[in-house]
């Protein structure tokens, strides 16, 4: 039997403590939660934590195609950046799977001669943390950019209702008048 075998053999119960571990980085009453309430209307944290982990162990599976295997992680790590998870604890879950699939299949590992072929595979799950990262970061600028971009939108506001901006009338270059609003001070 080969690695991918095993793996596919012992899908269910690999992707079951791989959610458990992934929960268990929430604090207690949270994660109690998560794992019990099944109803993704209810608990849509939980149902596209596990929905995501369940579709990217097939991705996985399957042969590592990059390009597949992003929606999923992309679901997992939108969810950690809103929720202000530090980077090296919002990719920790692919590192969790490492964990798991070493506990899971250690005996049958052993027992079939396959440490090489974990090796490879734990490479490809370091490369697959490299990408969960960088999605990551990308979801923390936008929102950083969102905050920055309300911050701008609130003072703005705030000094035109304190009277402390004015618009102006300038003529554009094609004869079409148009309103330019400009941040002077007035005083």
């Amino acid at each position: 039997m080969n690695f991918n075998d095993l793996l596919s053999e012992k899908k269910s119960a690999i992707v079951k403590k791989w959610f458990d571990s992934i929960l268990n980085n929430y604090p207690s009453d949270a994660s109690n939660f998560l794992k019990k309430q099944k109803d993704g209307f209810l608990n849509p944290v939980g149902h596209t934590i596990y929905q995501s982990i369940d579709g990217l162990f097939d991705e996985i599976l399957h042969g590592w195609d990059f390009e597949k295997a992003y929606p999923y992680l992309n679901d997992i790590l939108k969810i950690k950046a809103v929720q202000d998870f530090s980077p090296s604890k919002a990719v920790s879950f692919i590192y969790l799977l490492k964990q798991v699939i070493r506990e899971e299949l250690e005996s049958d590992i052993r027992g079939n001669g396959l440490s090489e072929e974990l090796k490879s595979f734990e490479s490809q799950l370091d490369n697959l943390a490299l990408l969960s990262f960088d999605i990551y970061m990308n979801h923390r600028e936008k929102i950083f950019e969102l905050k920055v971009n309300e911050i701008k939108n609130m003072t703005f506001g705030l000094l035109k209702r304190a009277n402390l901006i004015y618009e102006v009338q300038e003529q554009a270059s094609d004869s079409e008048t148009e309103t330019v609003l400009t941040q002077n001070i007035k005083g």
